[in-house]
């Protein structure tokens, strides 16, 4: 085997490399024969018309005149920097040279993965190279994302997200069914790629056989060099110019500079497509509204302007090129696309002539100490201005427009884009290092400490603080390690405040609801007000309210779809009912592929499943104790009456959402749990459920409530807990502190 390794057979590499590592030696005979077979070394079936097509479409990309030099130092080095552009074929021919190294040695370690942080890039990416490889999708080439597996054990080349590599190193920790693995999109800087990226290096010195392919935007390269050592790095030049134009001086309203943009663009006859960078989604949806308002009084033999709003947060196709039937539309068509920060690597149609720059994003921004998101608005950084530049490609003509100063783009913007680590909530990454820690994996060196830049905190004070919600949640034993719930925690795709709430609902008999409930926030079901139609939205979402709460109107509103899609045989006729009545259809579809999987993951480690029995009064009350037992750190008072909720953990007031079951029927419960909590403009609480403090005091570990702050409504709880049972508390308080002052140092610490 490793004179194999070492003296690849000349005739197979050939074959396997087309620009062969010593094409300048060999037998042209041999060549010949082998080129003449024309069949597809992946499948053995011969070659079609379209694999040639493409492959000349791929010989124009800018990275194929480095298959050479990457060929060659991907056999002599256990890790590889591939630096290039957007646009410059990385993603897409880097794996594919990846699946052929690993065919050449007939998968003596397993086959090729390559992450992204995007699930519709990773979807996209898999249906572009099985066409480009002239393979069958979900054969020899699939994806894996959240809660969608296309992929068989025989799979040569696999997408996936980055979390979902993350989720399979909990079960295979040293990733042994991969020869090649390729971490891509590392200049989004999620958190799933930041452990990825300090978790392989581990893995590497326990395999030496395996590879790891960075593909990397040249921003990155110094901070990675350092990072990793002296590693090779292949640069893929793919320079083009364009013009940008930046603002001279202060802009007052960027959407009227985006409309005159526009406007101005589509008057003056230049063909080509416009993508328009806004700060939020609820811009994209202003943004719509008034390029499409402001569209409709234009003069028609300038051609029709197609408004494409682009979401990156939700299940939404790509921008792509046009096709055919589109091309020889007599009409001419502008496609103005509308999106957001993390929009960059979702725009992959080479039709784009114009970039519009606001140079501003809105970031949700973890704040620990308060327990909550806070969207800020901020700077994007240099490297997002230069990815959304790369977006025109190899147009000669391109044009970027900066809405915003020269002096801004060089002072204001941060060189490189914050990692996600710095800004998130960290407890999901904790309780994974935790069980990954079983297997010898835990200690973990970050490429960026955690720790919230916005806020200026500390490293630790994230880390403690996810530490102490773990142990709060039953999570860890007193040495800080996993406990047995939080093993089987780990096992759920999920929030832990989330997974703990399943596992009490085993013990209170309403599991069946509560992955229900799962499947629907984890979806976001929640409705949105559409602009203009309100009054008919809330109609329509009235029929779903239940009494309860806004957690038992989703189990209303799933059981109405399940019913509708049971009861007829047309998918139109389903998608129809959703848009009369105001429901995200791709949503709902994506909480029954959820709740599906939860059920599997339920069956898998054989928990207690009961009969569903909504709709009684005990199944309510059971309900809200399975919600309480995770979300007891996400319960408000009304302290005046009038709907001001003073959340319990700090000072923060918040109002109902207006789409709450409680704002519509004006019925304001005096103390709520809630889902969502964000610090903006309109400090919302999202998916409310009314609960008693006697039901909170029962089930609220005794040592969480002896920490929370003095506060006015920890008094009435207090009172309440004396009440309820006075001789019971005073054991608490004792057993507290035997537990407490001890241990909880020595509890919250990383391993």
């Amino acid at each position: 085997m490793e004179e194999e390794l070492e003296c690849p057979n000349p005739a197979s590499e050939r074959r396997y490399f087309p620009e062969s590592l010593d094409s300048s030696d060999g037998d042209e005979e041999g060549v010949l024969t082998c080129e003449d077979l024309e069949l597809n070394p992946f499948d053995g079936l011969p070659y079609s018309s379209r694999y040639y097509k493409l492959l000349k479409e791929r010989e124009d990309l800018p990275i194929w005149k480095e298959k050479y030099s990457f060929m060659e130092n991907l056999l002599q080095n256990q890790i590889v920097v591939v630096s290039g552009d957007a646009k410059c074929g990385k993603s897409s021919q880097v794996p594919q040279w990846c699946a052929e190294y690993c065919l050449s040695i007939h998968y003596q370690h397993g086959g090729v993965i390559c992450t992204q942080v995007h699930k519709q890039t990773a979807v996209q990416l898999a249906l572009r190279v099985a066409d480009e490889m002239d393979v069958n999708i979900g054969h020899e080439v699939g994806y894996v994302i959240p809660f969608e597996n296309c992929c068989t054990s025989e799979t040569i080349l696999r997408y996936c997200t980055d979390d979902m590599l993350q989720r399979e190193m909990m079960s295979n920790p040293f990733l042994g069914n991969y020869g090649v693995i390729i971490l891509d999109d590392i200049h989004e800087r999620s958190i799933a790629t930041d452990v990825l990226l300090g978790l392989l290096k581990d893995v590497l010195l326990a395999r030496p056989e395996l590879k790891l392919i960075i593909n990397s935007s040249p921003l990155l390269i110094s901070k990675l060099s350092s990072y990793y050592g002296n590693v090779p790095v292949i640069e893929v030049k793919n320079k083009h110019p364009v013009e940008v134009v930046y603002l001279s001086g202060a802009q007052k309203d960027s959407f009227e500079s985006i409309l005159r943009l526009i406007f101005e663009i589509h008057h003056s006859g230049e063909k080509g497509d416009i993508v328009v960078f806004l700060a939020c989604e609820q811009d994209i949806e202003k943004g719509y509204e008034l390029v499409c308002q402001e569209g409709s009084n234009l003069n028609p033999d300038l051609g029709e302007l197609v408004v494409v709003p682009l979401y990156p947060q939700e299940k939404c196709t790509l921008f792509k090129p046009t096709d055919d039937t589109e091309k020889r539309c007599q009409v001419y068509q502008r496609r103005v696309v509308l999106t957001t920060s993390s929009g960059e690597s979702l725009i992959w149609s080479n039709t784009v002539r114009f970039v519009i720059d606001v140079g501003v994003e809105r970031r949700k921004v973890y704040n620990p100490r308060i327990r909550a998101n806070s969207l800020i608005m901020q700077p994007i950084s240099q490297s997002q201005a230069e990815i959304r530049k790369q977006i025109l490609g190899s147009s000669t003509s391109g044009k970027f427009f900066c809405l915003y100063t020269e002096e801004f783009a060089s002072k204001d913007m941060r060189p490189l884009k914050p990692a996600e680590m710095q800004e998130a909530n960290l407890t999901n990454m904790v309780l994974f290092m935790k069980r990954i820690d079983i297997a010898g994996l835990g200690h973990c060196d970050f490429m960026n400490r955690p720790g919230s830049v916005a806020f200026r905190l500390a490293a630790p004070e994230s880390l403690m603080q996810a530490l102490e919600d773990l142990d709060y949640l039953a999570a860890l034993d007193n040495d800080g390690n996993l406990s047995e719930f939080g093993i089987i925690m780990s096992e759920f795709p999920l929030d832990p405040q989330l997974s703990k709430s399943i596992l009490a609902s085993c013990e209170f008999d309403c599991v069946d609801e509560m992955l229900t409930i799962a499947a629907m926030v984890t979806a976001n079901c929640f409705p949105h007000l559409p602009h203009g139609a309100e009054e008919a939205a809330l109609m329509c979402w009235k029929t779903f309210l239940h009494p309860e709460g806004d957690h038992f109107t989703l189990i209303n509103i799933y059981k109405a779809y399940q019913d509708i899609t049971l009861n007829s045989t047309s998918e139109h006729y389903v998608e129809k009912w959703c848009h009369d009545y105001f429901l995200n259809y791709s949503a709902l579809r994506m909480a029954d592929v959820i709740r599906a999987e939860l059920l599997e993951i339920i069956k898998r480690i054989e928990l207690p499943y009961a009969e569903p029995a909504f709709g009684s009064k005990e199944n309510n009350l059971n309900i809200k104790k399975a919600l309480l037992s995770g979300y007891f750190m996400q319960i408000a008072r009304d302290v005046d009456g009038s709907g001001n909720y003073l959340i319990l953990t700090h000072k923060q007031v918040a109002q109902l959402h207006p789409l709450s079951s409680y704002s519509i029927t004006k019925k304001m419960p005096e103390w709520v749990l809630f889902h969502q909590f964000s610090v903006s403009e309109n400090n919302y609480i999202r998916i409310t459920t009314a609960v008693s403090p006697e039901l909170f005091m029962q089930l609220v570990p005794q040592y969480y409530f002896s920490n929370l702050p003095p506060s006015e409504s920890k008094d009435i709880l207090q009172q309440v807990m004396d009440r309820l049972s006075p001789v019971s508390t005073m054991k608490q308080e004792q057993t507290t502190c035997e537990k407490c002052p001890e241990t909880t140092e020595q509890r919250c610490t990383i391993q």
